[in-house]
């Protein structure tokens, strides 16, 4: 049987270890863990609904497409959101998981789903950014605080809160929605109560040109795929949604509700505040201010507050606070989901997780430098090209969720572990590619003006239809890698240890690893670097693979591993290139002049496009380092665990020498002794004879009594030697324990022993067993000084504490030893006697190993040894100084 790799255990940060910091963000939510109940829950997910960009959305639609095409594409948008967030949030909900890992099991595999985890961390740094830029534009009002500051006032203060996870963040929500939904309500009745004719301005408002009078299909189109991309916002409402406690017989009512208005249900407030920031666009446009300015939340705000006071300053106020705490309580949220975000993929394409608060920085410096390019000036356009792609990805999980799995062609569960999913799956990935290009060229005016205008909901709908056809064409045996094995279903308990970061877990997020045949968590997989998905490919599959496309014979003739490499190069240069083609064309359409439109010049435009691309250089450059350092952790478990192979080695060669020690010993024993004891026999009865007058009898009989006790004492050694007790621990005076053994120690030579014995502490030990290395040391000691008769020898015994251990010493003046000799004194085996076998130091050792202390050595040739033994101080005290 071939033996089980041994793990390079891994250990974290500890921020990453405290779950509060780390809210599971790469696992399945706990249920130990799941603590709030389903309000809480559904007030903190709703809390995520302030951010007024939904206001500056329903005004900017409207002035470009007047207030019918506008208010019928909230209408139809809002329809949609609702349909296809409803089954993303009853399964995150369900399975309690974020959208990442439902990604994962809904139809795009464990790799398949990274680049979908980057469409989401794009969607919370790009709103995060135009919330940031809105609380700008108000602290600028109010304070006159320059822009710039205020866009890194806006990033600073939302780091605290959102380090602390969801357990701060449900406060926050809990404390502040009372107060923001009263001064949100409240200037929309002032305004119906008051001026009710203003409402009939707005219904009759036909855009900034005046043409948008009536309906237009093209007009509704280009309006509705601005709405959506607010389809992602369900990402951020199953952040919090996957922490609702298990469905009940007694919760399920509530459940339900939690599910349903917390999840699809966002959008019923979220459309009433789109159109609510149409209203309050049109009038503030009606007040005489510019369109530019009209649609910045803080003015459509401060025009409403006109209707619930009359004093300018009071209106002021009430309208930038209101804006503030908007802007704290939806980029709490945005920050969160994006280092969720972040965490999931940087963890996939790295093999390395610094912690969910390193992404939570990163993400909002990407806002920040969003901000600093002016992404609130083209927020239409940047949520245009943003919907095609983001359609596209919830197009493939909807038809996963909503068709494939009653149809039974997916599994009706969510698997999310590495270990039992394929690395892409074409159900979800292939959807979403064709999706994507149909809408890209569809934007671009490939297929005309209709569908020009109607790119995002053509992505949906080629993107769902797509997963479909291929879910049914692949019968679905793309979903599951493996089944669980065996060894992990016969586990017992709901908790398990994962034996790669020695942490419990619950059973839904572990799997079992068939590279190291033991435990591992979800986690852990993900991280794992070494074993390249040998749970799920053969290694015979993966050498045919390399050859697979290119033919044996084509690959011999090239270095090994090239087609694999040739294939990833085009793959991720392909990727890279319709990344940067992306960021050029939106920078294209930033700049591309109008009529009213000046043209810019050459050093701004390159400053554009140079900020359009920090995003993507950023990512690049946490790439890069990450990679980096994932190769240097790999390399250090690698060495790590190649260290402790050799001293597992060493330890079966002692064990093996030790098992031959042990036979040896049987064998002599048993062979050996009894000739012995008849020797010791006869040697005792020839002294108490006294026929024999030969001279010198007695001389040699001594002689032979002598080397009989030798060969005893031999065989002792080595039974007590092959035997491993285990020690009678007891607390022990070490004080009084070395004087109660001076007598005894003081019979073995007439060399004088003294005693300077401070310590009067308790330890726990065998008393016996310390008793028999202590005497072997003095023997050991007293040898030393008889091979060095020139001087006056001594041995001292003393006692002392260092810290928390004992120090017990043996000093003589004897002979010494050399530096060779003192490396292999406690070898088994090894002696420098012309008598006995080299067990005295060795099993010395042993018993100090047993008492969980250390034994070391200090000597010098001709100047004598000392030896110190430090044993663990116990917790008792010594009755006559404690």
């Amino acid at each position: 049987m071939e033996t089980p790799r041994l793990p390079a255990l891994r250990s974290y940060h500890s921020w990453i270890a405290n779950e509060t910091l780390e809210d599971y963000s790469l696992r399945y939510a706990a249920q130990s863990f799941r603590r709030w109940s389903p309000f809480v829950i559904s007030n903190t997910a709703l809390g995520g609904i302030s951010f007024l960009a939904l206001e500056a959305i329903g005004g900017a639609i409207t002035f470009s497409y007047g207030f019918s095409n506008a208010a019928l594409a909230i209408l139809v948008g809002s329809i949609f959101i609702f349909i296809t967030n409803l089954p993303i949030s009853y399964y995150s909900s369900k399975y309690n998981i974020d959208l990442d890992l439902l990604t994962r099991g809904a139809g795009f595999g464990y790799i398949g789903s990274t680049i979908t985890s980057l469409i989401y961390a794009s969607f919370t740094f790009i709103f995060f950014a135009l919330e940031g830029a809105i609380m700008a534009q108000a602290l600028k009002l109010y304070a006159d605080v320059p822009l710039v500051v205020g866009y890194i006032v806006s990033s600073v203060i939302i780091i605290p809160v959102t380090m602390m996870g969801i357990t701060m963040i449900s406060r926050l929500q809990l404390v502040t929605q009372p107060l923001w939904l009263l001064m949100m309500i409240t200037p929309f009745v002032m305004i119906v109560w008051k001026k009710p004719e203003d409402i009939q301005v707005w219904i009759d408002f036909a855009g900034i040109d005046g043409s948008k009078s009536g309906f237009s299909p093209l007009a509704f189109g280009a309006a509705l795929s601005v709405m959506c991309s607010l389809v992602v916002q369900i990402g951020e409402q199953a952040d919090y949604l996957r922490f609702l406690p298990k469905k009940t017989p007694d919760n399920r009512l509530r459940w339900w509700a939690a599910v349903v208005f917390a999840g699809p249900g966002w959008i019923l407030i979220g459309g009433l505040k789109v159109l609510g920031g149409s209203l309050l666009a049109v009038l503030a446009l009606n007040g005489g201010i510019l369109p530019a300015v009209a649609l910045e939340p803080i003015h459509m705000y401060i025009g409403a507050y006109h209707y619930v006071f009359s004093d300018a300053s009071t209106v002021l106020f009430a309208a930038t606070f209101f804006v503030l705490l908007s802007q704290v309580k939806i980029n709490v949220t945005n920050a969160y989901a994006g280092s969720l975000a972040w965490s999931n993929f940087f963890s996939r394409v790295t093999h390395y997780h610094p912690g969910r608060v390193i992404w939570l920085i990163f993400n909002i410096l990407i806002s920040l430098l969003l901000m600093l390019l002016g992404i609130f000036q083209t927020l239409e356009l940047v949520l245009a090209v943003y919907s095609n792609i983001a359609t596209a990805w919830i197009g493939a999980i909807v038809a996963d969720l909503w068709v494939l799995k009653p149809l039974k062609v997916s599994p009706a569960f969510i698997e999310f572990k590495r270990a039992h999913l394929h690395n892409f799956n074409p159900v979800g990935c292939g959807g979403m590619a064709v999706g994507s290009l149909v809408s890209i060229a569809a934007f671009n005016g490939f297929f005309g003006v209709t569908a020009q205008a109607y790119s995002a909901p053509l992505s949906f709908v080629a993107s769902f239809t797509a997963a479909i056809l291929i879910g049914i064409a692949t019968r679905g045996r793309y979903y599951i890698a493996r089944q669980p094995p065996p060894a992990l279903a016969g586990l017992e308990g709901t908790v398990l240890r994962c034996e790669i970061c020695d942490h419990s877990y619950e059973r839904e997020d572990m799997a079992y690893c068939s590279f190291y045949e033991r435990p591992i968590c979800s986690l852990c997989c993900s991280l794992e670097a070494h074993c390249h998905d040998a749970c799920k490919k053969s290694s015979v599959a993966l050498e045919s693979s390399r050859s697979r496309y290119f033919g044996p014979g084509f690959s011999r003739r090239l270095a090994p591993h090239m087609p694999q490499r040739l294939l990833k190069v085009g793959g991720l240069l392909l990727a890279l290139s319709v990344v940067a083609g992306a960021l050029f064309l939106l920078t294209y359409r930033l700049v591309e002049p109008g009529a009213d439109v000046p043209h810019l010049s050459s050093d701004a435009l390159l400053l554009r496009v140079f900020l359009a691309l920090l995003p993507l250089l950023a990512i690049s450059a946490w790439w890069i380092v990450l990679s980096n350092e994932s190769r240097e952790l790999a390399q250090r478990n690698l060495v790590a665990s190649l260290e402790k192979l050799n001293d597992a080695q060493g330890e079966l060669a002692k064990a093996e020498r030790l098992a031959t020690i042990g036979q040896i010993t049987a064998t002599v024993s048993h062979e050996l002794r009894n000739p012995l004891g008849a020797l010791a026999t006869s040697v005792a009865v020839l002294k108490r004879s006294q026929e024999t007058s030969a001279p010198g009898w007695r001389k040699e009989v001594d002689r032979i009594q002598r080397n009989v006790e030798r060969c005893a004492r031999i065989i002792e050694d080595l039974l007590q030697f092959s035997r491993r007790p285990h020690p009678n621990m007891a607390p022990l005076a070490i004080d009084s324990w070395v004087e109660l053994n001076s007598a005894e120690l003081k019979e073995l030579s007439p060399i004088p022993i003294e005693f300077d014995l401070r310590s009067g502490r308790f330890i726990q030990a065998d008393g016996e067993r310390l008793r028999q290395a202590l005497v072997n040391l003095v023997q050991n000691s007293m040898q030393a000084i008889d091979e060095h008769p020139s001087c006056e020898g001594r041995v001292v015994l003393s006692t002392k504490n260092i810290g928390d251990v004992v120090c017990l010493s043996v000093t003589d003046n004897g002979i010494g030893m050399t530096e060779e000799i003192r490396a292999r004194v406690f070898e088994p085996l090894f002696s420098t006697k012309t008598f006995g076998v080299g067990l005295g130091m060795a099993h010395v050792a042993r018993i100090i190993e047993r008492h969980s202390g250390t034994i070391t050595i200090t000597s010098r040739p001709g100047e004598g040894s000392r030896v110190d033994i430090r044993l663990p101080i116990s917790d008792m005290e010594d009755p006559v100084n404690g």
